[in-house]
């Protein structure tokens, strides 16, 4: 679990699945296991309370992003409203629960995007975007660029050669430089023999 504070009543956390297995979940139990859920926020909080300082109390307004392939990220937010009387030891948490379609990997070096492009090429892909962003690059797919492929084993050919990115795709956008906007993945593969 990775923690950033992002401002004086807010932080993020990260948490990859093998996070979420290490602590008895699966990334279904995140939208039916309800009570074993709560407990995983429960503790959480106390843990990010405990390494960044902050005193958790009143309301928690919590967004859950679940990332195809990464894991999840929590941005949580402490209510300061004052108007509100609160327990001392009360704490209220609303969870809001996003799930993202897309792959999003990132990679040191361009000549291994060569690589990954020419292999997911041979297997039919050519949709994607390639960003350059923060001295790494980044590929994009989206959830129409993989449909009627088997996820898995996109997820393992872009494994081989990057990581899995916590960066989301709007932070992309809005800060990184496209490099190809639209079928990355086919451009990459003809400019590029590998």
């Amino acid at each position: 679990m990775r923690l950033e504070r992002l401002s004086i009543n807010q932080f993020k956390i990260f948490l990859t699945f093998d996070d979420l297995i290490e602590r008895g979940l699966t990334k279904d139990d995140l939208w039916h296991d309800l009570p074993r859920v709560h407990a995983l926020f429960h503790d959480m909080m106390y843990e990010a309370s405990d390494e960044l300082g902050i005193e958790l109390e009143g309301l928690l307004l919590v967004q859950v992003h679940l990332l195809q392939a990464q894991g999840m990220f929590v941005i949580v937010t402490q209510n300061d409203n004052d108007d509100i009387e609160y327990d001392d030891d009360y704490v209220e948490m609303k969870v809001t629960l996003d799930e993202s379609r897309e792959l999003i990997f990132y990679f040191e070096d361009f000549e291994h995007i060569i690589q990954v492009c020419a292999r997911l090429n041979h297997i039919g892909l050519s949709g994607g975007t390639v960003y350059h962003f923060d001295n790494k690059y980044y590929v994009r797919l989206y959830d129409n660029d993989v449909k009627e492929k088997n996820r898995e084993h996109i997820i393992a050919i872009l494994s081989e050669f990057s990581s899995a990115s916590i960066i989301t795709s709007y932070r992309l956008d809005e800060y990184g430089k496209k490099i190809f906007e639209r079928d990355a993945i086919d451009q990459v593969s003809k400019l590029f023999k590998a």
